[in-house]
């Protein structure tokens, strides 16, 4: 399967199964297009009428660039074939260990996001912190449920984890404790609004936390209209010096500032550029995930205006590398030459698989964007998984397990896309997040045109 696209100058050439990328000029390209569904007699013709008015387009050139396709074709670099579809479902049947949870030690927030598809972080249930033993519970479960497998990883989740911060601190020493006995190693990520940062988390964050992920939405009118506190009152003024101190503490490293966009501020790239202007350089903004008739939720007019957005993202992006002042954006984080392996590309994230997320009162979902729904309720961390039938659903989650996208060029980028965005969409995990889709082929089309921008400067 070949996918092909202009962008920022560039003409490029994707070939899906293979993953080469080719930069080809106007000529090459409309021959390429034109490869699998005309003779080669129509191609010349039809290149020698469309370019008359170039004269070093000749029958002979044209007859050269075929055979270079031809030769590409033989060597497995142009419309090469899909070999993967049997690999992908045998990969999460063989896959029987977890290795990461998402631990929501608390249900409750100390602001009120009106976006927050958590609920203002209770999950539409009850304010609720996990104690210590359910905690200790779900390390002993992650322990027993792991195999052979090393390297766990936990993130401190909520809600707003730091409303819990004891527990948080207790359950890091317990696992510490345990790890060289059980022969594990534990990477700890902290997901936080900030606004209980002080020097004692910034000093336990940098001594365990591997990540932390900073909510902030960009610029202070736009973070203000919806991260809140119960008042109403913008949070902005009072996280930013916190965000700022936390980072530097870390030397700028092991972070990420994640924002979300939402159909008031389609002009998501200032928001962007006014973080990076602030000197935080790894950034996260995602689009909001929200019921369809919430006035945040983005429409259909919207999608045109994002695309640029992309666009213009991308383009200033190489411009402040350039400059030596550039940054990371995480959904353009894409690397061609050594990326995820193709069983990883193939299968997806490992939601109700290799990944779970445990709630305060230790029940199992398939991941937090599930916590609530109880019908995708697994089990629980002292009994296990009761609900086999259920995570069956989600092994079956994969880059072919959707109709459409069989014939998705993006397939082996997305990996079939999101469990839990296929089902608040649809109504099945199986569901096509369609909006999602166009939004991730943009990304994808943006990140690989950056990958030839850096392959050319280099």
């Amino acid at each position: 399967m070949v996918h092909q696209y202009k962008l920022n100058g560039y003409n490029i050439v994707l070939d899906t199964c293979s993953g080469s990328v080719h930069t080809v000029d106007e000529v090459a390209y409309d021959i390429i297009s034109m490869y699998k569904t005309h003779t080669a007699e129509e191609i010349i013709s039809v290149i020698l009428e469309r370019y008359s008015h170039l004269p070093d387009v000749t029958k002979e050139e044209i007859l050269l660039c075929l055979e270079d396709v031809k030769a590409l074709e033989e060597n497995g670099k142009l419309f090469s074939e899909d070999k993967f579809e049997e690999l992908a479902y045998n990969f999460k049947n063989n896959s029987k260990v977890i290795k990461a949870l998402c631990l929501h030690v608390a249900h409750s927030c100390n602001l009120a996001c009106s976006y927050c598809f958590a609920g203002q972080g209770k999950y539409h249930g009850k304010d609720a912190l996990m104690s210590f033993e359910t905690g200790k519970r779900a390390f002993d479960f992650l322990i027993e449920n792991s195999g052979t497998r090393r390297n766990l990883e936990v993130d401190f989740f909520g809600g707003e984890p730091l409303l819990n911060w004891d527990v948080v601190k207790k359950l890091v020493e317990y696992a510490r404790s345990i790890e060289k006995e059980k022969n594990k190693n534990f990477r700890f990520t902290l997901t936080t609004n900030g606004v209980l940062i002080d020097d004692e988390v910034i000093e336990f964050a940098n001594k365990e936390m591997s990540n932390v992920v900073l909510s902030l939405d960009g610029r202070k009118d736009v973070h203000d209209k919806f991260r809140v506190d119960y008042a109403g009152k913008g949070s902005y003024e009072k996280i930013l010096p916190k965000f700022k101190k936390l980072v530097e503490s870390r030397d700028g490293k092991n972070y990420y500032m994640r924002g979300t966009f939402t159909h008031f501020n389609t002009d998501f790239t200032e928001d962007i550029f006014h973080m990076a202007d602030l000197g935080f350089r790894e950034l996260s903004m995602e689009p909001v995930v929200c019921s369809p008739d919430s006035p945040s939720a983005l429409t259909d007019e919207d999608l045109p205006v994002l695309f640029e957005q992309y666009e213009i993202l991308a383009k200033e992006m190489i411009r402040r590398k350039k400059a030596g002042d550039g940054f990371t954006f995480y959904h353009y984080m894409l690397d061609l030459k050594n990326g995820p392996c193709i069983y990883k590309r193939i299968s997806g994230c490992g939601s109700g698989t290799e990944y779970m997320a445990v709630t305060p009162k230790g029940e199992l979902y398939p991941c937090h964007q599930f916590v609530g729904e109880e019908e995708y309720c697994l089990g629980n961390i002292w009994d296990g998984v009761k609900k086999p039938e259920v995570q069956d659903k989600f092994r079956l989650c994969n880059a072919y397990s959707r109709e459409e996208c069989r014939d998705c060029w993006a397939k082996l980028y997305c990996s079939g896309g999101c469990a839990a965005n296929s089902y608040h969409a649809t109504g099945s995990v199986n569901g096509i997040y369609k909006y999602g889709c166009e939004l991730f082929k943009k990304r994808i089309e943006c990140a690989i045109m950056m990958n030839i921008a850096e392959a050319e400067e280099e």
